[in-house]
């Protein structure tokens, strides 16, 4: 039987309408999965059946703009970390542009308020203040919601270590001088790891964008 021209428009509308109702679906159990709960990391305590987990050590560090600067300026928020040194000749310009990246869907979204970077330098001993300032810059850093810091080298890495639970240490085997992890670590508004990513991933840190809305409070 030949179809009229309305029951021709009726069934293409149909259709349309099935294939808009199958991506959807599609996507949104998509989103279902990319969203799943966020674990906890790093150190905590059993009491019974309760399980606490640990916020990183307190800290007190210096900024690139030569002020001390302290985890206190950073509860509340949330925090994406990661641990690199200006002179690297290999991962470290690829994970600080991955957070350049970020910073600007950051910004793009509006949520320069509840999210910060910060970067702690794994060679304190060049990595001045004046020299994370210049790095940033040449990064594009908004130091109002980038943030890069420098300490004592034994200090930094056992913050590294016990703190963020991830590898940094002086190496005369690595290129550059320096040892030091390619992950990217997701702090709750507790200060609290909520999740590791590849920084040299550009699929990794869309999923850290993905995960930190979970952790963003509703306005």
């Amino acid at each position: 039987m030949r179809l009229g021209v309305k029951d021709k428009i009726v069934k293409s509308a149909v259709l349309l309408f099935i294939i808009f109702g199958v991506a959807c679906n599609c996507s949104n159990k998509q989103t279902e999965k990319e969203l799943k709960p966020l674990p906890f990391y790093g150190e905590f305590d059993v009491v019974g059946s309760d399980t606490t987990y640990h916020p990183i050590p307190k800290f007190s560090m210096l900024n690139q703009d030569s002020v001390f600067i302290s985890d206190e300026q950073f509860k509340g928020k949330i925090v994406i970390a990661d641990f690199f040194f200006t002179a690297c000749p290999s991962i470290c310009p690829v994970i600080s542009a991955q957070m350049s990246r970020l910073q600007d869907l950051i910004k793009k979204e509006k949520l320069e308020d509840q999210v910060k970077l910060l970067s702690h330098t794994v060679d304190p001993l060049h990595d001045t203040p004046s020299v994370l300032k210049q790095y940033g810059k040449k990064m594009g850093a908004d130091f109002n919601t980038w943030t890069l810091v420098t300490a004592d080298p034994d200090y930094m890495y056992w913050q590294a270590q016990k703190g963020y639970q991830i590898t940094a240490f002086p190496s005369d085997t690595a290129q550059g001088g320096f040892f030091h992890t390619d992950k990217v670590v997701l702090l709750d508004q507790e200060m609290k790891i909520r999740g590791y990513y590849d920084g040299t991933s550009t699929k990794s840190m869309d999923q850290l964008f993905i995960d930190l809305h979970q952790l963003i409070i509703k306005k």
